[in-house]
């Protein structure tokens, strides 16, 4: 007993020390010659300090050291010569932003300050080589938020290579946060933006953990009457959805994939609540989605086969027939 009496203020004495490394990790951050060290430290420690948010945040010359980091590599992705090292390296310092992203005590000063800004040049690149494949979802976990389970767990044979940077792996979980349904100021700022074509780029030519996050990212929006009425509101917005959505749809039924073709169907689905959106889509929705092509990957699926029978139901309501049955065309 007294063994056990006298180990019990281990725990408290070693997180006091993790806590001092933690203080000490920061300080490093603002030296050019112990960065590359604490931001790998600090990245793996991002998800067992609640408070590394505001304390990244509150500290002097912090943040500034992080934007030094994503702007350092500006001139490596065009031409594309980013090595993995550098992409590990900016990846890290990501992970740190996501850190800041998701914490409501500094969700709304990050965007006040626009740094998600800092990150839309990496998701313009094209490359489909690992470190910018990296780099762009990274990129979007700071923007995206879902569970490790959704896109990060059947993705980790992908993940797990040795160029792998750590936040990229923990971010394949996407535990970076801006897009929260009950978020209204995170999606007014990302109407702001140009977010939306740059996730129809990746949702077009991206690998397919990359097109999940970002069809989530554009669901999420959707999914507010504000970004909906957004993307409705003119032909150009709606069409440009609408045929990389259906370009998707073309794509899946060649290479299945079940839990890209759910983001897909619930942002169909979601665009069928508009009602010059659903007048459009009774024309253009793709014939995949309305017969049998996706019943076998769907099979164990409810709740994306319930979302596409409404989808079609949506669709059917309203439609004005000839006597057989057959819908008329618009007039």
């Amino acid at each position: 007993m007294h063994s056990l009496a006298t180990a019990a203020p281990v725990p408290t004495a070693l997180a006091q020390v993790d806590r001092e490394k933690i203080y000490q990790w920061i300080n490093e951050l603002s030296s050019p010659e112990t960065r590359e060290n604490a931001l790998l430290e600090l990245s793996k420690k991002r998800e067992s300090v609640p408070d590394l948010a505001p304390m990244l945040w509150h500290s002097f010359g912090t943040i500034a050291a992080l934007l030094q980091e994503i702007v350092n590599i500006y001139p490596s992705i065009n031409p594309p010569t980013l090595t993995a090292h550098q992409s590990n390296r900016v990846c890290n310092a990501l992970a740190l932003l996501q850190c800041v992203a998701s914490h409501p005590e500094t969700r709304s000063a990050f965007l006040a300050a626009h740094i998600p800004l800092f990150l839309y040049p990496f998701l313009h690149t094209v490359s489909k080589t690992r470190p910018f494949e990296y780099l762009r979802l990274t990129s979007l976990g700071v923007i995206v938020e879902t569970e490790v389970h959704h896109v990060g767990q059947a993705s980790l044979e992908f993940l797990t290579s040795s160029d792998l940077p750590a936040s990229a792996s923990q971010s394949s979980g996407i535990t970076g946060a801006l897009v929260k349904t009950d978020e209204q100021e995170v999606i007014n700022f990302l109407l702001t933006t140009e977010i939306i074509p740059l996730c129809l780029r990746i949702m077009e030519s991206g690998s397919e953990l990359s097109k999940t996050v970002a069809t989530f990212i554009l669901q999420k929006i959707l999914l507010d009457d504000t970004g909906l009425a957004y993307i409705c509101q003119t032909y150009e917005r709606f069409s440009h959805v609408a045929m990389i959505l259906g370009k998707m749809v073309l794509q899946l039924s060649k290479e299945p994939s079940a839990r890209l073709l759910k983001h897909v169907v619930r942002c169909y689905l979601r665009l069928s609540d508009n009602p010059r959106a659903r007048e459009a889509l009774r024309q253009c929705l793709p014939d995949q989605l309305k017969d049998t092509t996706f019943a076998q990957v769907l099979k164990d699926d409810t709740t994306t086969k319930r979302w596409l029978a409404q989808l079609v139901k949506n669709l059917q309501e309203g439609q004005v027939t000839d006597p057989r049955g057959i819908p008329l065309p618009p007039q």
